[in-house]
């Protein structure tokens, strides 16, 4: 059983549109494995967009003393694919191609919650383009991303 069947107590979430089940992944107040490991949530979702909100730790830390760069790119990798995810009928699936990450300043622990802003450039029958920026509290932007995702019929 995936993870939205489990939060919405369906048998199939075949049923539902990308958006329905990213929905009802935040209302169920639950998040995937990968979510609890680096601390981080899904918080918003509408067509095209997806937000997640995360704070950075020493769980994230690498040997050199800040937050390791997979930290960022997988918050950013997440509102991508969310973000197109969301722009899905019940016969759609996604899969990331490319990723592209800038990073414009380092996270430690004291950054506090981050945010990564994820929005649909365009997307068609077989390939969609997404962005997104992670940003913090302030709006002080820490890393970026392109990426292309391939629409796959279920």
């Amino acid at each position: 059983m995936n993870m939205v069947n489990e939060i919405t107590g369906s048998q199939n979430s075949a049923s539902l549109t990308g958006l329905q089940q990213l929905q009802a992944l935040i209302a169920g107040g639950k998040r995937p494995g990968i979510g609890d490991s680096l601390d981080f949530t899904l918080v918003e979702v509408a067509v095209g967009s997806a937000v997640f909100e995360g704070i950075p730790g020493l769980h994230a830390y690498n040997p050199i003393g800040m937050v390791h760069g997979g930290y960022a790119a997988t918050l950013l990798d997440s509102a991508c694919g969310c973000a197109v995810h969301a722009s899905l009928s019940t016969t759609q699936g996604y899969t990331t191609l490319e990723l592209k990450v800038a990073y414009h300043k380092a996270l430690t622990d004291k950054t506090g919650k981050v945010r990564a802003e994820g929005r649909v450039i365009s997307i068609g029958r077989r390939v969609a383009f997404a962005e997104a920026r992670l940003i913090d509290a302030n709006g002080k932007l820490y890393a970026s991303a392109t990426s292309t995702l391939l629409v796959i019929e279920k």
